[in-house]
């Protein structure tokens, strides 16, 4: 019959204890009992929460179903070979459940079966008696042994009806019983010298077992005198792991016989147990008890010996007394650590308190010597908790960061409270799991990356690095483009990235002169769970190549020669024309020089490099300068690498004077194919001096103006024209256009300027000189004439913002007055505004500003 005891001892929600009783000898399968169902488990979680055996706890006599938890017999079990004489015999066994950890304890005691009959060490007992022994004198008879205990164990001994002898049954201080054979009524040896009888044991089972053996007594002449203990009793201390030698005792016995009556000998009793021989000798002259063996505290803490002191007269009879070895214990055992179960990796996002690992400690010692202290050592993020008496788990005690630290050593150190103290420690190896908890981080936020322009599409041109401190998936980085506009256009049309490297490549090829720079986001994302990005910011910028020639704005001319005059009595620096280029690089690419490359073999010219202002090195001789026309060829050349160059041909006619020149100029201007008015005439006519000729042609002027009365005259008088430029040109765009000629031209006083500031205005389109290869549109441009000076200025500046223009239909205009001080006059053609007449090779709006100095 199997009987069930459940016991609940829960310490922190974690611990209950479960007891069975089972009879030995139960054959193999033989049902203990359901564990999950005493205690009241679910039978469909025990797979899921990983239900199992702690491995230290394993017997193989009992085993456990783990898909049920039923607990039957694996071996069969017995107990007097598990036990021995044990009154206790139990078998523990731990059993856990995982998420959450549960720890469980079966007790199962094994009942006894009374299996074993009671025998006797020998089936024939010889005990000598001498005659002269008065009744009443106690002869100890060898003790039976039974292996089983409790009810079953030897309880009686019986002997067979006589007129002598009789026994008494004692019982020794841990429950083992004796026989002592009692003699009733004096002996008589002539009568008969043997008596033989059957000395019987019993046990106390259901039935009783019996052993018997022949008790054979030897009546011997008498010796009157025993030999005597001081005491019957002796109780000592024994140190345990005592060495061989060691004196336990020293036994002393008297004997008032004289001779071999009075000489004692010792000798262990004849009931004294096997394992007590083993343990200790007596010497047989001395009395002197020593240890011989190896005594241990945690295999018993008391021993019982017999010892008999016997003369060696004839018809000897002994004396007998007992020793009480009491066993001191030793703290010689250190503490034992066994880990049930270990996790081997913990996430590193896990809460504080998760369990890592149980284990459980103990010490075979007692008292102090086997009470324990458990700790974790170092500064680690693990702490212990105690779940049951000696069992503890190892769970986290913080935050844990894999990025700092990848795994722990966590060891744990027991030791007990003896002196000297003994301690144990072993250790495990967690892992701590990667979570994706860091975002990729780009080296740098923002990336200055440079380009040069012309660059071959598909180039690669520069590369952005991000680091992940996670590991695996989660620092698996790809890198993408995000969507943004340039110039109207997805900036994946401009370049591109490597997912895996984030090597970026342009996809088309850059023009610094339309674009000198563009920024674009770039974003590095991670492949763990949640994804995790982050941005840095690439500035691409383009870098100038000279890849655009020097454009000669001005002079311009007919067929692409500019005509200019340079009167005889020219003084040496006299202003022939300014050269007026531009380069729509930037940099060194668009820093411009000039030079005469033909036609001033006599040195009657110096160009000024820095300026490109032509002017004469000597006065005009009638010998040497007898040709009328020098053709000149200007070359223009940036100081980039390498340079480009452009070239202008003037074509400079000596004239005797101003008049003449300009008369001359401009009739044949006005037989262009275009109708183009000559700007450097139309310069060196405002730019006349007070002198006579300056006059002269204000008057022609004035009466030309008079003459034409059907030509509508539009003016600009004042600043405010400027900023209205564009109506200005607008205006003048609807009057056709007509050939100029010089009596067409004359210049009137402004009345409304603002500071004296000029406010002449001057539209003028494109020609097609030099080669310019950018669109028609109307620019306004200020002419300031001053009388005192020799020199005037032309200012091209970007066109006027349509918001200025009063006239959205018409391209946008604008005009910047530089600053002279004194009042000037207008350009005026017959009364009107010069519109359309002018032309200059522009480009695209706002592209260029540059000055144009001329000569009157």
């Amino acid at each position: 019959m199997i009987v069930l005891w459940i016991v609940l001892c829960v310490a922190d929600g974690a611990f209950s204890q479960i007891r069975y009783s089972v009879p030995e000898e139960a054959e193999h399968g033989t049902l203990v009992g359901n564990i999950a169902e005493d205690l009241g488990l679910d039978f469909t979680k025990l797979a899921s929460r990983r239900f199992q055996v702690v491995p230290s706890s394993r017997t193989p006599y009992l085993e456990v179903n783990l898909d049920n938890g039923i607990l039957f017999i694996n071996e069969k079990i017995d107990r007097e070979l598990i036990c021995k004489q044990n009154p206790s015999c139990q078998l523990n066994m731990e059993v856990f459940l995982e998420n959450p950890l549960e720890l469980f304890r079966v007790e199962i005691e094994v009942e006894d079966i009374n299996d074993n009959p009671p025998s006797f060490p020998e089936t024939d007992i010889m005990v000598e008696i001498s005659e002269s022994a008065t009744p009443g004198t106690r002869f100890p008879l060898e003790s039976a042994f039974d292996p089983d205990v409790g009810s079953n164990a030897l309880r009686s001994y019986d002997i067979t009806t006589n007129n002598y002898f009789y026994l008494d049954v004692q019982t020794q201080t841990d429950g083992n019983k004796f026989a002592e054979l009692i003699l009733e009524k004096p002996l008589d040896r002539e009568q008969q010298a043997a008596h033989r009888y059957v000395l019987t044991a019993v046990d106390g089972g259901q039935p009783p077992r019996t052993g018997t053996a022949l008790l054979v007594v030897k009546v011997t002449d008498s010796n009157d005198n025993v030999p005597v203990f001081e005491q019957p009793v002796y109780t000592v201390s024994l140190s345990e792991n005592a060495l061989a030698g060691t004196l336990v005792i020293q036994l002393n016995a008297t004997d008032l016989d004289e001779g071999l009556n009075g000489e004692i000998v010792y000798s262990f009793s004849n009931h004294i147990s096997s394992s007590v021989k083993d343990l200790f000798s007596i010497d047989a002259r001395t009395g002197r008890v020593e240890v011989r063996g190896e005594v241990d505290f945690e295999e018993s803490s008391l021993y019982q010996i017999f010892v008999q002191a016997k003369d060696l007269g004839p018809n000897a009879v002994p004396a007998h007394c007992k020793v009480l070895v009491k066993v001191t214990d030793v703290n010689d055992n250190a503490p034992e650590i066994t880990f049930s179960t270990v996790t081997e990796s913990v996430s590193e996002n896990a809460a504080p308190g998760t369990v890592i690992a149980l284990l459980s400690v103990t010490d075979k010692d007692a008292e102090e010597n086997g009470q324990i202290h458990v700790e974790i050592i170092g500064e680690i993020p693990f702490k212990l908790k105690s779940s049951f008496r000696n069992y503890f788990t190892v769970v986290t005690d913080g935050p844990l960061n894999r990025e700092q630290a990848d795994s722990y050593s966590v060891t744990v150190v027991a030791r007990d409270k003896g002196k000297p103290s003994l301690a144990t420690s072993k250790s495990i190896r967690v892992q701590v799991s990667d979570e994706n908890d860091n975002s990729p981080t780009f080296t740098q936020p923002v990336y200055d990356v440079y380009v040069t322009e012309n660059n071959v599409p598909g180039a690669y041109i520069h590369a952005v690095t991000a680091l992940d401190l996670d590991m695996g998936q989660n620092a698996r980085i790809s890198y993408s483009i995000l969507e943004c506009d340039i110039q109207g256009m997805s900036v994946k049309t401009y370049v591109s990235i490597n997912e895996e490297t984030g090597y970026l490549y342009a996809l088309r090829s850059f023009d610094y002169e339309q674009l000198k720079d563009f920024t674009f986001m770039v974003q590095a994302r991670d492949s763990g769970t949640p994804e995790l990005a982050s941005n840095a910011t690439v500035k691409v910028i383009i870098v100038d190549q000279n890849d655009n020639p020097p454009l000669v704005l001005a002079p311009l001319g007919k067929n692409g020669t500019a005509t200019e005059p340079l009167p005889r009595s020219a003084e040496p620096g006299y202003l022939v024309t300014r050269i007026v280029a531009m380069d729509t690089d930037d940099g060194e690419n668009a820093r411009l020089s000039y030079s005469i490359q033909r036609g001033n073999e006599n040195g009657m010219f110096r160009m000024d490099w820095r300026t490109g202002e032509l002017r004469t090195a000597r006065r005009v001789s009638a010998k040497q300068d007898q040709r009328q026309l020098y053709d000149l060829l200007i070359e223009v050349r940036d100081h980039g690498q390498p340079p480009l160059s452009s070239s202008a041909s003037v074509l400079v006619k000596l004239v005797d004077s101003v008049a003449e020149g300009r008369g001359g100029v401009v009739r044949g201007t006005t037989k262009t194919k275009e109708g183009t008015l000559d700007l450097t005439l139309i310069l060196i006519i405002a730019l006349g001096s007070v002198s006579f000729i300056f006059l002269l042609v204000m008057i022609v002027l004035a009466v030309r103006c008079q003459k034409e009365k059907k030509l509508n005259i539009y003016t600009c008088l004042t600043s405010d024209c400027c900023l209205g430029c564009s109506s200005c040109c607008s205006r003048q765009g609807r009057v056709r256009k007509k050939k100029l000629s010089k009596s067409d031209i004359m210049l009137v006083q402004s009345a409304g300027s603002v500071s004296g500031a000029c406010t002449a205005q001057v539209p003028v389109e494109e020609s097609g000189s030099f080669g310019s290869h950018h669109q028609n549109q109307n620019y306004c441009y200020q002419v300031c004439l001053t009388p005192e000076s020799a020199k005037t200025d032309l200012m091209f500046l970007k066109p006027c913002s349509p918001s200025r223009s009063t006239d959205t239909d018409r391209n946008p205009c604008g005009a910047v007055v530089t600053g002279y001080t004194d009042p000037q006059p207008d350009i005026i053609s017959n009364g009107s505004i010069l519109s359309n007449e002018l032309s200059v090779p522009g480009g695209r709006p706002g592209q260029f500003q540059r000055q144009w100095p001329w000569r009157q």
